[in-house]
Order: structure tokens, then sequence, then C-alpha cells
């Protein structure tokens, strides 16, 4: 009697095994390859004859409401009730991918998350995650009688807030280019181009990078000033960001951070000011000053919270 996981994203999906409480067989395979969501995990299936599935949770890129997933980046759309039938489960759950990432915060170790600057975490208290990638993800997460609860919102949609006079120059920008400066327009993948482009054209320099990976990959090398200085401001933003979390919900056991974005460059987010500013709230520096902060390096995040959620969930 086995239990499985999967990430499905707009692109890969990938499929593992829970054996005594840990990822095993992981498998990727192309959305494209398939015409169904059930053809592919099937033949993940079919790669373990001797084996029987009888529950699982799904992790995936879209929002989770009722019965039908209607996936956001790829032509799957799909019955959960029909695929548990299809599959012959006994249980399947589907949630967002962003809440499988929330509930895996619950369960790294030491060795799959880096803590950024000072904190000591509480046990048991209020989590926020966020993740700047394709876009901006948020979720926090309260401890309740049944086990972890992670909130929806779209927090990644709030206003975007400046701080200093590099930031007024961003959210000028921003708001002249688009008509209104979201968090989600700094910190994601086009956020890094924003903010690129934005202390461009302030300097009057030229901007000719489109992709965030060789604004990153110039600013970590050093050949780039104008992208040093970019991802030098991300940074910032990033811990502006974290301490408004932290705040909103007395966030005592933590503020972590996932995506595909901050993991590629822990060392520059460790020397930068993000945790100067995640702690520069006013009155109420004392009281962020001791959250912790982490960046979650852990790349099976979102396998680990799937399995996390299944076994808080279903006692099958």
């Amino acid at each position: 009697m086995t239990r499985f996981v999967a990430d499905v994203g707009g692109t890969n999906i990938r499929l593992a095994q829970i054996e005594s409480g840990s990822l095993r067989h992981i498998k990727k395979y192309r959305c494209s390859d398939f015409k169904t969501i059930g053809a592919v995990i099937a033949v993940y299936f079919a790669e373990f004859p001797g084996v029987k599935f009888t529950a699982g949770c799904l992790g995936v890129a879209c929002p989770v409401s009722g019965d039908v997933i209607s996936m956001t980046n790829n032509h799957w759309q799909f019955s959960v009730s029909q695929l548990q039938d299809e599959l012959g489960l006994k249980w399947l759950g589907v949630i967002n991918d962003f809440t499988a990432v929330a509930h895996a915060v619950t369960v790294l170790s030491s060795q799959q998350k880096v803590q950024i600057g000072q904190g000591q975490a509480a046990e048991l208290e209020n989590i926020a995650v966020f993740g700047p990638g394709t876009g901006l993800g948020v979720k926090h997460l309260t401890h309740t009688a049944n086990g972890w609860l992670a909130l929806d919102g779209e927090g990644g949609h709030v206003d975007f807030a400046p701080v200093d006079e590099i930031d007024l120059t961003i959210w000028q920008f921003l708001t002249n280019k688009l008509g209104h400066a979201s968090a989600e327009e700094v910190l994601s993948g086009r956020g890094l181009i924003h903010i690129y482009q934005a202390i461009a054209k302030h300097q009057g320099l030229t901007a000719p990078l489109k992709d965030p990976a060789h604004i990153t990959e110039q600013a970590l090398d050093g050949s780039c000033a104008l992208c040093e200085a970019t991802l030098t401001q991300f940074c910032k933003i990033l811990g502006s960001f974290a301490g408004n979390l932290a705040l909103n919900l007395g966030t005592r056991a933590g503020v972590y951070i996932g995506g595909g974005i901050a993991p590629r460059f822990i060392n520059f987010i460790k020397q930068s000011d993000f945790r100067t500013r995640f702690e520069a709230k006013g009155r109420f520096r004392d009281y962020v000053a001791g959250i912790p902060t982490f960046i979650i390096s852990e790349p099976d995040h979102g396998l680990i919270g799937s399995m996390a959620y299944l076994n808080q969930i279903y006692k099958g």
C-alpha cells in the first residue's frame, strides 16, 4: 500500500513515492507528451508493477476550487473525483502548488533551508511563505487542532510600497508603464527586468538585457554595475516585503522564501541589506528583529510539501 505525490507545472510533472516518510523514485515527464494527467500518472504507476498505489496528492500550478481543475499553462483539465476512480485510489488530494510549498516548510530540516540574519523560530506559531518566480506566490500558515492550515490569498498583488529613493524611481517607472505598481512587478522574473530598466532610465543608461537570468549572472560575476545595482535593490525590496508579511500575521515561527529566483544567489542575499530592510519597521523594529527569515534550499520542496499535506489530511 503506497502513497504518491506529484508536482505539476506548466511544462513538467514530477512524481515520487513515499517510503518510510521520505521521497523515493522521483521521475520527471513533459506535460506536452501526454493528452491527460491521468495518462502520465498511469505511465508512472506502470513502471512499478509490484506496487499498489492507494492514495496521492497533486500540487498543481493553478487555482484549486471545486472538483474540476484547469491548468493555467498547459492543456490539461480534469475532475479530481474521476481521476481518483480512474487510478483506482482510495483518496486523492489536489492542492495549489504554493500551498504545497507552504506545507513543506513545516517539515524541512536545517539542511534544507538557509537562515538569513538573526531570529529564533517559536514553535507552532504562524508562518509566512513567499516565492518570487514567474510571479509572486504568498501564503500564511497557522496551526490548528487539526494541524497546519494554509491561508489563501493574493498577497503578491498588493501595492508595491517604496522605502527609499531608488524604490520611488521604480514605483514611478511602473506606474507610468503599467498604471499600477504591485509587489509582483518587482519581486519576480519580470520584476528584475523592471528594476533594471527603471534604474537605467533614471541614470540615463541603456538597458540591453531582456533575460532576468542574464541580469543575475552579470550581477554575480561583477561584470555589469547596472546589473549589480538591480540585484542589490531587488534584495532590499525582498527584505521589506518579507517584513510586511511578518507583521501581517505575527509570523513568529518565521518567514520563508521559496520560488525559483532567490535560491540562486543566497550568498548575495546574505551580504545585502535584505535583513536590514526586514527589520526597518520603525517602532516595531524590535518586534520583527526576533523573527527568523529563511531561504528554502531544498529543490524538491514542492513534492515534500505535497507529502506533508497528504500525511496530515489522509489517515487511511
